[in-house]
């Protein structure tokens, strides 16, 4: 993406670290916003596995799932940030200077256009505020969105779908071996109505009302 800002085939793009940062450490853009800024604490990546490996390997399942968890936690330990950083800026990774993530990373904001931010409320996270769990309230969300696009069709079973598929029971377990405290792990499986930048509204409770609601729809 930074390459296509270079020689002027992109004008804007939406993508993850490192590429933000590097746009503004080249010189050749800013950034507009942080994705926190249009959803607080919104969901990210997901691991998925099948649920036939699953049944088949619960053993394997619970230590990757804790693998990840130890991950998490020690990314999101200050003290860990230009390890982070190092190891991830390897050319078998994203293959970019450690300086084009690190402060970032630490929540530390040039947005290249004049604006900066120290301890930046919404920076990256990989276990505070319960950034691991795997909401349904989330998932949820992603279908009704699916439909909202013409994807999914709208009599789609969302909630019957979402609890197939969403194994918090097996995260919650994870979370026990690794000796997790109660008070890190969430007593619901939803988050709750999620608040947008723009004032809308989504409540998991009603995801119907969500979509009638939209101004912006498939075209």
């Amino acid at each position: 993406m930074v390459a296509n800002m270079k020689v002027g085939t992109v004008d804007a793009f939406c993508v993850g670290e490192p590429w933000n940062a590097q746009l503004v450490s080249q010189k050749l853009g800013y950034t507009a916003l942080v994705t926190g800024e249009l959803w607080n604490n919104h969901p990210e990546k997901a691991f998925a596995m099948r649920k036939d490996w699953v049944d088949q390997n619960p053993n394997a399942t619970q230590a990757l799932l804790m693998a990840i968890m130890e991950a998490q936690q020690w990314c999101d330990r200050p003290e860990n940030k230009e390890e982070m950083c190092k190891i991830v800026s390897d050319r078998k990774y994203f293959n970019v200077a450690a300086a084009d993530i690190l402060e970032r990373a630490k929540g530390n904001i040039d947005y290249g256009d004049g604006r900066t931010a120290k301890d930046f409320q919404y920076r990256m996270k990989f276990w505070a505020d319960n950034a691991s769990y795997p909401y349904k309230s989330h998932d949820i969300w992603f279908l009704t969105e699916e439909i909202r696009w013409g994807y999914l069709p709208k009599d789609t079973k969302v909630k019957e779908i979402v609890n197939q598929v969403n194994k918090e029971d097996l995260w919650k377990k994870a979370a026990k071996a690794l000796g997790i405290p109660d008070s890190e792990i969430p007593t619901s499986t939803s988050r709750g109505v999620e608040t947008f930048f723009d004032g809308v509204k989504f409540d998991p409770e009603k995801p119907e009302q969500y979509l009638q609601s939209l101004k912006i729809k498939k075209v």
